[in-house]
């Protein structure tokens, strides 16, 4: 699909991601990630029926998905190979010998499908180690700016190429990096997580040389961590929660905050409590062992709650946020649901300004992240970060 950069007028590739959900699974959980893999458009939907039909477990699913990344490797169908080693890994335990090899062969496959690309490895100082960053430069004669991109909870910033893609045709050099904790970051280089999100975003600015203004694009969790990085790091004019957090109590009625908050500090019973519910839950069971992982090396189940009540409206400091923000949310989020959104637009009361969005069943765009319609979710935050970005710069003039 060419497009024809509104600025410049330079005619550009962005990728064409499909519409609409699948009913690939009887369970919504591995359904939705099952449909996060077709979102980008590099899978062949045959396949993933039959990986489907085979799959009850997540053993299975790591298994299956393993069997289409072989075949694809071995026709030479690259992009394909990658997104299913990807899918591969997702379900792969965090602190399994196989997952560290699994994650490599998925950022070969990567770098091999699309290295016509042009795409920029970079390795940016932190702590004692450093955080991989990929850089994507716009082909445009004169760009936008630079807009840096990363992901959430257990996502890979590679699995968002699309995006990356959208936003580079849109004018923007794109830097998409794993932060502590994520990805390759927590994988290759031992980084545990951090929810002070300004700190990984001034190292990587520092080390690229960005004195001046750019723009933060987070996605699932990364929309908290975001803003929190906006709050406290000024050279970010223009931040997009995609959705926002807020606070993870926020939602919840009187008197449920104070009674979580109760239980944390009852590490026995919140113990027992968690163990007693992943023997019953598998979602809840990959979601602790990998709040464990991010963390590092403890294997001490009260820091899973612990962790989540970190990302809270007091540490956000949504009133320091001064820019522009666009908060995202799909109307059907079981993860990030509308009225975080609410919330959290309702606490930017110091922002330049505050566009909402939120993203219907009509649009095939309710899920999270909009993985029914992501490249209409991505335009749609190029085309904001375009108008922003351009009426900035005639503010100047």
């Amino acid at each position: 699909m060419v497009e024809v950069d509104t600025m410049t007028g330079v005619a550009t590739l962005a990728p064409r991601m499909p519409v609409g959900t699948l009913r690939l699974h009887g369970d919504a959980f591995i359904n939705y990630q099952l449909n996060r893999v077709y979102a980008e458009g590099y899978t062949r939907v045959e396949e993933l029926r039959a990986a489907a039909a085979k799959i009850r477990t997540f053993d299975d699913y790591v298994r299956e998905f393993t069997a289409l990344a072989d075949v694809a490797e071995a026709e030479g169908r690259l992009a394909n190979a990658a997104f299913y080693a990807r899918a591969a890994e997702f379900f792969t335990p965090p602190r399994s010998p196989a997952k560290r090899a699994i994650y490599t062969r998925f950022l070969g496959l990567f770098h091999r499908a699309f290295a016509a690309e042009g795409i920029e490895r970079i390795e940016a100082p932190y702590g004692a180690s450093a955080l991989p960053v990929s850089l994507l430069r716009s082909r445009a004669r004169a760009t936008r700016g630079t807009v840096l991109l990363f992901g959430g909870f257990d996502s890979l910033i590679e699995e968002f190429f699309g995006v990356w893609q959208v936003l580079a045709a849109a004018g923007f050099d794109v830097v998409a990096f794993d932060g502590p904790g994520q990805g390759g970051a927590r994988c290759l280089y031992g980084q545990v997580f951090d929810h002070d999100w300004e700190r990984p975003v001034a190292a990587i600015l520092d080390h690229l040389g960005l004195e001046g203004e750019v723009s933060l694009v987070g996605l699932s969790m990364g929309g908290y961590w975001a803003l929190r990085a906006a709050a406290l790091e000024p050279r970010v004019a223009r931040v997009v929660a995609w959705p926002p957090v807020y606070d993870w109590l926020a939602p919840l009625p009187w008197p449920l905050p104070g009674l979580v908050r109760a239980m944390v500090r009852w590490p026995r019973f919140m113990r027992w409590s968690i163990r007693a519910r992943m023997r019953l839950a598998p979602i809840l069971r990959h979601v602790v062992q990998q709040t464990l992982y991010i963390q590092g090396e403890s294997e001490d189940l009260v820091e899973v709650p612990r962790w989540f009540l970190g990302m809270n409206a007091a540490h956000l400091r949504s009133e320091q946020v001064f820019g522009d923000v666009l908060l995202m949310v799909g109307e059907r989020d079981r993860f990030q649901p509308p009225r975080l959104m609410a919330a959290q637009a309702k606490a930017l009361t110091r922002a330049r300004s505050v566009t909402t969005r939120v993203f219907t069943a009509a649009e095939h765009a309710d899920m999270h992240c909009q993985m029914g319609n992501l490249g209409l979710a991505a335009g749609f935050v190029a085309d904001w970060l375009s108008e922003k970005t351009d009426a900035a710069r005639a503010e100047r003039r």
